[in-house]
């Protein structure tokens, strides 16, 4: 995830510039740059760097800048490794400066044409060529405003635009599809910003452009022109965002604000990668398709949550992308001495991209002689990141909690974004791939929805004070979610929990179930359901409490030893990402009512970076 800040002022606004680019510094960037037109001289002047932000902040104390219309943007490389001339705005001859968020498909046609009208190209992006593209039609003898309008019908994919010019030396130009770009309302000044939190020192009005708009923005004036060429008023919204992404806000503990951050979370990670119901092969970086097109297997690697991840992605992978799946711990791999195959994918899955077990089993895994690496993880500055072929961010934003919540839910949603794009090449048909894709599309507003069980779970957790063991149960896809619920409540609750397949019940643990062993369990409307109640009966006959967490379809009745939490119907394949939220609100809930340090539960760090 990229990020874009831009303002157009009758102050300078390359302080503002700089703070925008530091208040999106936690989704961690390669690169970072700012672009003005200098007071007076009508020329475009240019600061960008690999590294990270403090890097442009030291520049800009050497080489100074004012200005009162400028762009910045912070990178994370999709089209061209971290570098100078990677990094964005982008400069088409020295009259039209870019910054972009998004990918465009079709700009190697777009370049190769361009190289024949005669431009240069200095960059491996693809961003490049929306610059000189614009250029091109102001040559034309258009306008900077028409220009743009005109540029992006021209581009496949998705972006979210900042554009100025030398030729409109008061000006900002704005345009958005696929990838969100909010417009703040100032007095006399007005901004640009990926993520209004970049924004809130100078102004908490905003409004949100909508797919296909192109905006001018002028110190007194902002003009919006919908996909239709129809001038629009989009409807402003005042922010109620005060504190910064790393603090509390109004929660009593982190934990509790990552949970309820998942919808967006969920949202960020698939923003500009889904396209008229496809998944964008481009969000893998430009040699995806030379590194999976001879992929026939996948290992996965991981420890902790993210080997519950790896766990649901297996079935994903069988089932939906039909290529056989393996999923170690990654702290046993390399002492295994495992079969080693060039056509299997080494996939990682961390969220810090720090975990030393993990980058021990991939460099392993390298030495001897498997196939192209792909991290999933959250911090692109990572040592995982450098080290792997491919990278799927999870753009879960900064995870303060040591427990991980948003990180879980963000992995499991960009590998099965990882699915889609490696069942392509088994066949997986388009109406299969446009149905996960919608199944994903409506992923953040069920989430959301069940966020409103948070007080009945709170109320659930008191009978939960004075256990000391749990057992979690779950089939097929929610076997490891049942894991995952098990190991939350192990770490912040302090509480013994283990976790089986429910078909397990009569091989061992069913000596365990008594009135005083609480049994947790996870109850999709799937294919396994009536197997689960059968499974469930074999406990309530033994006077066991049950707590179940069940689809409002899967017709589950409450009995005096039975307890029901119903959530709203769940579309199958995204189903294990949904049933996590209330097993992380219910570990929350009974941390809190023991009184354990929920933030920074005893003997555990956030990152696991020894052996």
């Amino acid at each position: 995830m990229c990020g874009i800040v831009g303002a157009v002022a009758e102050r300078d606004v390359v302080p503002i510039l700089l703070e925008g680019l530091k208040r999106l510094e936690y989704r961690g960037y390669d690169s970072a740059g700012l672009a003005v037109l200098l007071e007076g001289e009508h020329q475009i002047a240019r600061i960008r760097l690999p590294g990270k932000i403090a890097a442009l902040a030291e520049r800009l104390k050497a080489e100074p800048l004012r200005s009162q219309v400028g762009i910045a943007h912070t990178r994370w490389a999709t089209h061209g490794v971290p570098s100078e001339s990677n990094a964005h705005p982008h400069i088409a001859r020295g009259e039209v400066a870019v910054v972009h968020n998004g990918i465009i498909e079709n700009y190697r046609e777009l370049r190769k044409k361009q190289e024949a009208w005669g431009y240069e190209f200095t960059s491996e992006t693809d961003t490049e060529v929306i610059g000189c593209q614009i250029h091109h039609y102001l040559r034309q003898g258009m306008d900077l405003f028409e220009a743009v309008r005109t540029a992006v019908t021209d581009l496949e994919g998705t972006y979210a635009l900042g554009v100025i010019s030398n030729h409109a030396p008061h000006r900002l130009i704005a345009a958005r599809r696929g990838s969100p770009l909010a417009i703040g309302f100032g007095i006399g000044e007005h901004f640009i910003a990926s993520d209004v939190a970049a924004l809130i020192p100078v102004t908490q009005q905003f409004v949100f452009l909508e797919d296909g708009d192109v905006a001018e923005l002028r110190r007194q004036s902002v003009v919006t022109i919908d996909a239709a060429g129809r001038q629009v008023e989009r409807r402003m919204v005042a922010s109620e965002l005060t504190a910064d992404a790393v603090e509390r806000g109004e929660y009593r503990h982190y934990m509790l604000k990552e949970i309820h951050e998942q919808p967006q979370a969920i949202a960020e990670t698939l923003e500009g990668r889904l396209h008229n119901g496809r998944v964008l092969e481009e969000a893998l970086g430009p040699n995806a398709g030379r590194f999976l097109d001879h992929i026939k297997r996948v290992q996965i690697l991981a420890c902790g949550t993210s080997f519950h991840a790896g766990l649901v992605a297996r079935h994903w992978f069988e089932s939906l992308a039909k290529i056989p799946c393996q999923v170690e711990v990654a702290s046993e791999f390399r002492y295994r001495n495992p079969l080693a195959s060039p056509e299997t994918l080494v996939l990682t899955i961390s969220q810090s991209g720090e975990t030393a077990d993990t980058l021990a089993a991939l460099r392993s895994a390298r030495a001897l002689g498997f196939g192209p690496s792909l991290a999933v993880v959250n911090v692109p500055e990572s040592t995982l990141v450098r080290e792997s072929d491919l990278v799927l961010m999870t753009r879960a934003g900064p995870e303060i909690g040591v427990a991980s919540t948003k990180a879980f839910t963000t992995q499991l949603t960009a590998l099965l974004l990882l699915v889609i794009v490696l069942g392509r090449r088994q066949g997986l048909r388009p109406e299969v791939e446009h149905d996960l894709v919608a199944q994903l599309l409506a992923l953040p507003g069920t989430c959301q929805e069940i966020m409103g069980l948070d007080d009945s779970i709170a109320q659930l957790a008191a009978e939960f004070t004075e256990k000391h063991h749990a057992l979690f149960l779950g089939r097929g896809l929610h076997y490891p979610v049942a894991m995952e619920g098990a190991l939350k409540l192990k770490e912040i609750a302090y509480i013994h929990a283990e976790a089986y397949p429910a078909g397990e019940l009569k091989h061992g643990p069913l000596a365990l179930v008594d009135a005083e062993m609480p049994v947790i369990c996870v109850a999709p409307n799937d294919v396994l359901l009536e197997k689960l109640k059968s499974n469930l009966e074999e406990v309530r006959a033994r006077g066991g409490q049950l707590y179940v967490f069940a689809d409002i379809q899967a017709d589950m009745p409450p009995t005096p030893n039975v307890h029901v939490m119903r959530l709203p119907a769940i579309s199958s394949a995204v189903s294990p990402i949904a049933f996590t939220i209330p097993l992380q609100l219910l570990a929350y809930h009974v941390a809190v009512v023991k009184g354990t340090d929920v933030d920074q539960p005893r003997n555990l760090a956030k990152s696991v970076t020894v052996e």
